[in-house]
């Protein structure tokens, strides 16, 4: 394999990812060539293939790695729907800003995926978006929120929380802290909080 002198697979693997997501957040995953890649890392192109055998599966692996992060450091806490839909909205929020270019990706590159490898990527998704759709049932039963179509207004949300990305600058007009109520007070009336 051909490295670049002092290269190290340990350092060089992560490289590609890191510098994979920022390429493919910046350009879009069909301008981006694996050369370009390489080269940002400072590897030559057929070094990358001892680290992924193909564009497609390192696309698949920064979705599939974002989405099962997200899922492992959600953790619901039993307990007030409406506590727990707030801790949502923040969780979402914060994680979301935290990992710009992850969420671009994985909702803007879905499209480049293969048949098999955008169901698994769906199938983390729509576990990750049951986590929201319980805390919704959960207040509906208990008469806290008034929804009329759960499965749509958990999509809805989610789209709104990561929307922020879109916008969001650090040191800008608003910090994270006060985004984070003005969107819990946009979800409260989405929900009609009672």
């Amino acid at each position: 394999m051909a490295r670049t002198q002092g290269s190290r697979a340990d350092i060089t693997g992560p490289l590609i990812r890191d510098e994979a997501l920022r390429l493919f957040a910046r350009q879009g995953y069909a301008a981006v060539s694996m050369r370009q890649i390489a080269s940002a890392v400072g590897v030559q192109a057929g070094a990358l293939y001892a680290y992924t055998p193909d564009k497609q599966a390192l696309l698949l692996d920064l979705l599939e790695s974002h989405m099962q992060e997200l899922l492992a450091a959600w953790k619901d806490i039993p307990g007030d729907p409406l506590a727990r839909l707030e801790r949502f909205v923040r969780f979402h929020i914060d994680t979301s800003l935290d990992h710009p270019d992850a969420v671009f990706l994985s909702y803007m590159e879905l499209r480049n995926l293969t048949p098999e490898n955008f169901a698994r990527i769906a199938d983390l998704r729509n576990r990750y978006e049951a986590r929201l759709s319980a805390i919704l049932r959960d207040g509906v039963a208990a008469g806290m929120m008034q929804i009329d179509d759960v499965k749509l207004t958990t999509l809805a949300l989610i789209a709104m929380l990561t929307g922020v990305t879109n916008w969001y600058r650090e040191g800008g007009r608003l910090d994270r802290r006060r985004i984070g109520e003005i969107y819990w007070g946009l979800v409260r009336g989405a929900v009609r909080a009672v």
